[in-house]
C-alpha cells in the first residue's frame, strides 16, 4: 500500500512539475536575478574597491569577507612582486603605526615591533626595492600638513601609496573638548586640498578611527569615547568628500577597519589598540586594494577590472548570435508553414482532423536549436564568472557546512530507491547511482572548502579514483565483450567527454588542462582503446575458444603496467612527451605540464586496476562461478561472509588511515597504491548480498547520468573565480543563495547533457565516409583554434 501511494504521488508530482517546467523556472529566475543585480550595480555603483574598503563581515574567527567580492591572502613573494620599486608611507598616530607593522610583516614576517614609539620608523627590503615608512604625526595639525605639502611639490618624489589618519591623540590631550573638534575640522579642511592633489598621482587612503572598548581604557584615556570618535569620523568624511566640487573625491575612505574593530575590540589589551589578528586583516585589505589590479589573483576579485574579451571569445559570441538568429528565422518559417497546413475543424463534431503522419524533425533544426540553447547557457556562464555581474565570496570551511549536507543527500538517496532491471555486478543502474552519490559528495566538498581538512581531502581523492576505476572497468568490458574497435565508437566517447570543455575553453578563455578531470579521463580512455585495439586484438569470443588468449591479454596488461611505472618515475620523459606541440597546448597550465604530471601520477594505477577487475569478473562470470540471480549472494554463503568481513575491515582500516593522515604529500604518495583497497571493498559490500545488488537509489542515479556535466559546470555557475569562491546570486542569505544557485546549476547541467547527446548524434554519423569528412572538418577547426590561441598568447606577452 505504501509503495502504491508513493508511485501515485510521484506521478502526480511529475504531472505538474517536470524537468522541463523546472528549466523554465530556472530561466525565469536567471532573468530576474540578472535584472536585479544590474539595477543594483547601476544604483549602488560597480566599484568593488569601495565595497572592500567600506563593508564586509566575519565568516569565522579571523576570516574577513568583503561585501560582494573575494579577498586574496598575499604571500611574501606575491607582496614583493607587487610592491617592487614602490614607496609606501603611513602617517598618523599609534593605531596607524600598528597598521604599518602589520603591513610590513606581509613583506617580511621577521620584522620586529621595537624602537621608540614616538618617532619615525623606516623599513626597506633591498631585494625588491620596497620602502615602507611610518611618520609619527599623531595630530592633524600644521606638522602633518607640512609633511604632506612637501610631497605636492613637483621636484620631490612622491610615495606611491599614502595611508593617513589621526584623532584619538587630539581627543586625549585636549580632554575631549568641543574646541579641539572645531580645530580638527579646520586643520583637516586645510589638508584636504593637498591630499586631493596627491591623490591624482598616488593612492591616498584616510583611515577612519576605530571604536574603543571604554571599560578597558586607562584613566588618562577615559575621555576617548566612541561618541567623540564618531564625531571626528563624521567631520573627516564630510570634509574630505566635499573637497572637490564637481567630481568624486580621489581620497579613499578606509572605513572597513571600524567594522573589523567592532567585532574584535573586546580582545584588546588596553581598550584602544586592536588585537594583532584585526590589524593583519586591515593590512591584507590594503594589500588587496593596491595589488589586485596589478597581479590579478584568481581568488581576489575585489578591485579587479573585468578581463578583456579575446578574439576567440568575440568569434564565439558571433557564432552563437548567428545560431540564435538562424534558429529564430527557421522557427518562424516552420511555424508559418505549420499554420498553413493546420487541419480544418469538423463543423459537425467540433473536433480537428488529426494528421496521420507526423512531420519529422530535421537535423538542421536540432542543430540550430542546440546551438541556440547552448549560446544562451554560455551567456549565463560568462555573466557568472567573467562579466562581474553577480557577486562572489570566499569559501569558509566548518564541519557542519560539509557533514550536514552529506546527511541530507544520504537520507534522500535512501528514500528514493527502486528495483534494478538486472542484478549483475556493477549493473548500469548501480554505476549511475555510484557516480551520482560520489559527484554530490564532491560538489559539497568543493563548495564547503573542505580541502583544508585533510581527512576529507583523502576520502575525496578516493572518489576521484573511483571515477577512473569505472572508466577502466566500463570501457574494458565494452571492448572485451563487443569487440567494437570502430572509429565511430571512439569518436562518440571523445565527443561526449570533451564537447562542453572545449566550448568552455573558448568562451571562458581557459586552457584545456584547467578542467583537469576531462583530460585525465580522455587520455585514459585512449590508453584503454590502444591497449586493446593493437595487434593482437583479443576479445572475449576469441578467448573462450582458446585459453591461450587470456594469457595474451594479461601480457598486454603487464606491458601497460610497465609503461605506467616508467612514466610515473620518469618525470623528464613524461614532460618531454606532453611538451611537444600541439600536445603542449592541451596539457600545459601556467606555462608547464607539471600540474598535468601531478594529476596523472596521483591516480596512475587505478584505471589499470579497473581493467584488471573487469577481466577477472568477466572470466568468473563466463565460467558461471558467480551467482547473480535476484536475491542470491554472489558466492557461496561461507565465501560471501568471509569476503564481506574482509571488505568491511579493509573499508574501515583505510578510513582510519585517511582520517589520521597528517601530511598531504606523504598521503598522496601512498594514495595510488592503496586507493584500490577502498574501491574494491565498496564494490564487494555493495554487490555480494543479493538484496543490496537488486535495488538502487533512483535519486543518486539521476544525478549520475549528468555527473560529468555537474563536475564541469560547477567551475563557473555554482562556484566562482574558477572554483576558488562561491557564486552569490542572493546576497545576505547564504542558505537561500545555495538553494537557488544549486537549482539553476542542476537544470543547466541537465540541459547541457541533452544538448551534447543531440549534437553527438548529428556530428558523429555512423557512416565511415561521412565520419571521416566530419573529422577532417573538426581537425581543421582545431588547427585554426590553436593558431588563433598562439597569436593571442604572443599578443599578451
Amino acid at each position: 500500500m505504501a509503495a502504491l501511494a508513493y508511485n501515485l504521488g510521484k506521478r502526480e508530482i511529475n504531472h505538474y512539475f517536470s524537468v522541463r517546467s523546472a528549466k523554465v523556472l530556472a530561466l525565469v529566475a536567471v532573468l530576474l536575478l540578472a535584472a536585479c543585480h544590474l539595477a543594483s550595480r547601476r544604483y549602488r555603483g560597480n566599484d568593488s574597491c569601495e565595497y572592500l574598503l567600506s563593508s564586509g563581515r566575519f565568516l569565522g574567527e579571523k576570516v574577513w569577507q568583503p561585501h560582494s567580492c573575494m579577498m586574496h591572502k598575499y604571500k611574501i613573494s606575491e607582496a614583493k612582486n607587487c610592491l617592487v620599486d614602490k614607496h609606501i608611507a603611513f602617517i598618523g598616530d599609534s593605531r596607524i603605526r600598528q597598521l604599518f607593522y602589520s603591513f610590513v610583516k606581509i613583506i617580511n614576517p621577521q620584522f620586529k615591533e621595537e624602537g621608540n614609539k614616538h618617532e619615525n620608523i623606516p623599513f626597506e627590503d633591498k631585494t625588491a626595492s620596497v620602502k615602507v615608512d611610518f611618520l609619527w604625526h599623531p595630530e592633524v595639525n600644521g606638522s602633518m600638513k607640512q609633511c604632506i605639502k612637501v610631497w605636492t611639490e613637483d621636484s620631490v618624489a612622491k610615495p606611491h601609496v599614502i595611508v593617513a589618519g589621526a584623532a584619538t591623540w587630539s581627543i586625549k590631550i585636549h580632554n575631549g573638548s568641543s574646541e579641539a573638534l572645531s580645530q580638527y575640522k579646520m586643520n583637516i579642511t586645510s589638508i584636504a586640498p593637498l591630499l586631493e592633489k596627491l591623490a591624482k598621482t598616488s593612492d591616498v587612503y584616510w583611515v577612519l578611527q576605530d571604536p574603543v572598548y571604554e571599560d578597558l581604557l586607562s584613566e588618562n584615556r577615559k575621555m576617548i569615547t566612541n561618541e567623540k570618535i564618531d564625531a571626528y569620523n563624521e567631520a573627516a568624511v564630510s570634509i574630505l568628500n566635499s573637497s572637490t566640487r564637481n567630481s568624486k573625491s580621489n581620497v579613499k575612505m578606509f572605513s572597513v577597519s571600524k567594522l573589523i574593530a567592532q567585532e574584535t575590540i573586546m580582545e584588546s589589551l588596553d581598550g584602544l589598540h586592536l588585537p594583532e589578528s584585526s590589524r593583519e586583516t586591515s593590512a591584507m585589505i590594503l594589500m588587496n586594494v593596491y595589488c589586485n589590479k596589478i597581479l590579478k589573483p584568481v581568488d581576489g576579485s575585489c578591485c579587479q577590472p573585468r578581463p578583456p574579451v579575446t578574439l576567440i571569445q568575440k568569434l564565439a559570441a558571433c557564432f552563437f548570435t548567428l545560431s540564435i538568429i538562424g534558429y529564430l528565422i527557421f522557427y518562424i518559417i516552420h511555424r508559418n508553414a505549420h499554420r498553413k497546413n493546420k487541419p480544418c475543424t469538423d463543423l459537425e463534431s467540433g473536433e480537428e482532423k488529426k494528421n496521420i503522419i507526423n512531420t519529422p524533425v530535421s537535423s538542421l533544426e536540432i542543430l540550430l536549436q542546440s546551438f541556440c540553447k547552448l549560446g544562451l547557457i554560455m551567456a549565463y556562464f560568462y555573466m557568472c564568472d567573467r562579466a562581474n555581474l553577480f557577486m562572489k565570496e570566499n569559501k569558509f570551511y566548518t564541519h557542519s557546512s560539509f557533514f550536514i549536507p552529506i546527511i541530507y543527500i544520504l537520507v534522500l538517496g535512501v528514500f528514493y530507491n527502486e528495483n534494478t532491471k538486472e542484478t549483475k555486478v556493477l549493473n548500469r543502474e548501480q554505476t549511475d547511482e555510484w557516480k551520482g552519490w560520489m559527484q554530490l559528495v564532491i560538489l559539497i566538498y568543493h563548495i564547503s572548502g573542505a580541502s583544508t581538512f585533510l581527512p576529507v581531502y583523502m576520502h575525496i581523492r578516493v572518489l576521484v579514483a573511483a571515477y577512473l576505476f569505472q572508466t577502466g572497468y566500463g570501457h574494458f568490458s565494452y571492448f572485451w565483450i563487443k569487440g567494437d574497435f570502430g572509429i565511430h565508437r571512439v569518436c562518440q566517447v571523445l565527443f561526449r567527454l570533451n564537447f562542453l570543455v572545449v566550448v568552455l575553453c573558448i568562451v571562458m578563455d581557459r586552457p584545456y588542462q584547467f578542467y583537469y578531470f576531462v583530460p585525465l579521463v580522455t587520455v585514459w580512455f585512449m590508453v584503454i582503446y590502444v591497449t586493446l585495439a593493437l595487434w593482437p586484438q583479443i576479445i572475449q569470443k576469441k578467448a573462450n575458444g582458446n585459453c591461450f588468449w587470456h594469457f595474451g591479454l594479461l601480457l598486454k596488461l603487464g606491458v601497460l603496467l610497465l609503461f605506467i611505472c616508467f612514466l610515473a618515475y620518469s618525470q623528464g620523459a613524461f614532460e618531454k612527451i606532453f611538451s611537444l606541440w600541439p600536445l603542449s597546448k592541451c596539457f600545459e597550465l601556467k606555462g608547464n605540464v607539471y600540474e598535468w604530471w601531478f594529476r596523472w601520477r596521483l591516480d596512475r594505477y587505478v584505471v589499470f586496476h579497473g581493467m584488471l577487475f573487469a577481466f577477472i569478473y568477466l572470466a568468473l562470470q563466463k565460467r558461471q562461478i558467480l551467482s547473480e540471480g535476484k536475491g542470491e549472494p554472489l558466492f557461496s554463503n561461507k565465501i560471501s561472509n568471509f569476503l564481506l568481513f574482509i571488505s568491511v575491515v579493509s573499508f574501515l582500516t583505510y578510513s582510519i588511515w585517511a582520517s589520521s593522515c597528517k601530511n598531504k604529500a606523504e598521503c598522496n604518495e601512498l594514495h595510488p597504491s592503496v586507493s584500490v583497497v577502498q574501491i574494491l571493498a565498496f564494490i564487494l559490500i555493495r554487490n555480494i548480498p543479493g538484496y543490496a545488488r537488486s535495488v538502487y537509489s533512483s535519486f543518486f542515479a539521476w544525478f549520475g547520468k549528468i555527473s560529468l556535466e555537474l563536475f564541469i559546470c560547477q567551475y563557473h555557475i555554482w562556484l566562482a573565480a574558477d572554483t576558488r569562491g562561491i557564486l552569490v546570486l542572493i546576497p545576505g542569505n547564504p542558505v537561500l543563495n545555495i538553494i537557488v544557485s544549486t537549482f539553476i546549476f542542476v537544470c543547466v547541467a541537465h540541459e547541457i547533457s541533452q544538448i551534447t547527446n543531440d549534437l553527438a548524434q548529428i556530428i558523429i554519423p555512423k557512416d565511415n565516409s561521412s565520419l571521416l569528412k566530419r573529422l577532417a572538418c573538426i581537425a581543421a577547426f582545431f588547427c585554426g583554434l590553436l593558431i588563433l590561441s598562439s597569436i593571442q598568447d604572443k599578443s599578451k606577452h
